[in-house]
């Protein structure tokens, strides 16, 4: 990519800030006042209004309901209108999430020295620190950091992962392997399948942890924490602090769409239809697109877990 006639090269700055191997939280601890032009999205992306008097929400399901039937349908209905769902009581203890919050937290926030050695584009590492996956083709880059870990079907020998989340990673995939276990049985018997249908085609074998940190914006206007998406797997279980950011893109109900703020429930995990349910549903669930907008707090970030369940391919 060449520079512009006014001098400006982006490609070059691109290269300077993946250079530095600091990621977002290096711009602001080096005390960055405006977001760089990298950062800066076009106007249509900020263009669709937020839905806040339709009475749309995300649905809340007590997966500890005592009639199946009746969690079944919940999922069903959730699975094929809004393609998202809040779950409680569901069997992933708080005190884990909670430490799975903190050990994310404390990583980005350790020096950036000792963060260096896991930032890397090179997706053969099963373990791998970064800013922007796709920093160099995306129109604009967002304003968070990512560790990403692939932890089924192989997990990486516990050494690999940073010291920070090493005590916690593991146990919490596991506990939530198990969730996203129960997620897709509902799924197979909301359809009219055997129970373990979904799961013995094998849609809950391959688990990657997006562990994210979204750093305080100076122009939260400006740019987005990820832009407008779905997910290609066949369920995402997010785990996400108290302080809101996540928006799905939904009908007003007379042909038009808006962005709806999905609110933190304390102690609830997010579960969302991935691309590939959406095609094996043959539409009845739906895959929404959803974005997370800048972090507009002046000094804390947002920090969340999303887990991406699919088959081997």
């Amino acid at each position: 990519m060449s520079a512009t006639e006014d001098g400006y090269d982006r490609r070059r700055e691109l290269q300077a800030f993946d250079d530095t191997k600091a990621g977002v939280k290096g711009l602001v601890d080096a005390g960055v006042t405006a977001v760089p032009a990298i950062f800066r999205h076009p106007p249509e992306s900020f263009s669709l209004p937020l839905l806040q008097s339709t009475g749309a929400t995300i649905p809340v399901i007590d997966l500890a309901c005592a009639r199946r039937e009746e969690v079944v349908g919940r999922v069903k209905a959730a699975a094929e209108t809004a393609g998202f769902f809040q779950v409680v009581n569901h069997g992933v203890p708080a005190e884990l999430m909670a430490e799975m919050l903190a050990a994310v937290r404390r990583f980005n926030e350790a020096p950036a020295e000792a963060k260096r050695p896991y930032y890397t584009r090179d997706t053969s590492r099963k373990v791998r620190f970064g800013s922007n996956y796709d920093l160099f083709w995306s129109p604009a880059a967002c304003w968070r950091d990512t560790l990403f870990c692939e932890l089924a079907p192989e997990p990486p020998p516990p050494e690999e992962l940073p010291e920070a989340v090493r005590h916690v990673m593991l146990e919490y995939a596991e506990a939530v392997q198990k969730l996203a276990v129960l997620i897709l049985e509902l799924l197979s018997e909301s359809l009219g399948l055997a129970r373990d249908h979904l799961t013995q085609m094998g849609y809950v074998e391959v688990l990657r942890l997006a562990n994210q940190y979204y750093p305080p914006c100076p122009e939260p206007d400006l740019t987005l924490g990820t832009s407008k998406h779905s997910d290609s797997t066949s369920i995402t279980v997010l785990l996400q602090d108290a302080m809101g950011g996540l928006q799905v893109l939904l009908d007003h109900g007379d042909g038009r769409q808006g962005w709806l703020d999905v609110p933190p429930l304390h102690n609830a995990l997010l579960i969302n239809i991935g691309d590939h349910l959406q095609l094996i549903s043959n539409g009845r669930f739906r895959s929404v697109e959803h974005r997370v907008v800048a972090n507009k707090s002046r000094d804390t970030a947002r920090v969340s877990v999303a887990g991406f369940f699919d088959m081997i391919r």
